[in-house]
């Protein structure tokens, strides 16, 4: 059982990549129509713009809940480097426990305003806002669970990797 449950776990990241990819690919190919259609055939449509927006919020908030690890993630990390295993450990529970708390928190407020939006359209291609807006609760969900897995890791006595600048990443 747990060793199917690992193996799982990298096709589902693959998966949010695939999807995170065709996304962009999306994004990208509206970018180009949008071009020609202004420059080459002089006619400016303006749906490509609002795909590109939709389209780009999606991928920056699927990419921070599915596709981007931990160690992928920005942070101002000049002593949080600087320090052993338990320090980065205490630093990773205050930081666990703050983002989950703020998450929480704000969740029913983000819920109750997304629902809300059901009223309004975006003005070309007539996409409801609650739809639009739904991947923000996907993203503050999925950083509820992720910040508890963190918390759990290091109340268990494992610290968080020590960060080495030889190995970073554009995260790609």
């Amino acid at each position: 059982m747990t060793s199917s449950l690992r193996a799982i776990g990298p096709w589902f990241a693959r998966r949010a990549e695939n999807i995170a990819t065709a996304m962009l690919a999306a994004m990208f190919a509206a970018f180009l129509l949008q071009i020609a259609f202004r420059y080459v055939l002089e006619l400016p449509i303006g749906w490509t713009h609002e795909i590109s927006v939709i389209l780009w919020i999606w991928l920056v908030l699927w990419g921070a809940s599915f596709v981007i690890t931990e160690r992928e993630e920005i942070r101002f990390d000049i002593i949080y480097g600087a320090v052993g295993p338990g320090p980065r450990r205490v630093m990773a529970l205050v930081t666990a426990f703050a983002l989950i708390a703020l998450y929480a928190v704000s969740l029913p407020a983000v819920a109750d305003y997304v629902t809300f939006m059901k009223v309004e359209r975006t003005s070309y291609l007539k996409i409801r806002f609650d739809w639009l807006f739904s991947i923000y609760i996907v993203f503050a969900v999925a950083t509820i669970v992720r910040y508890i897995w963190i918390a759990w890791q290091a109340m268990r006595g494992v610290a968080p990797d020590e960060f080495d600048p030889t190995k970073a990443s554009s995260g790609v």
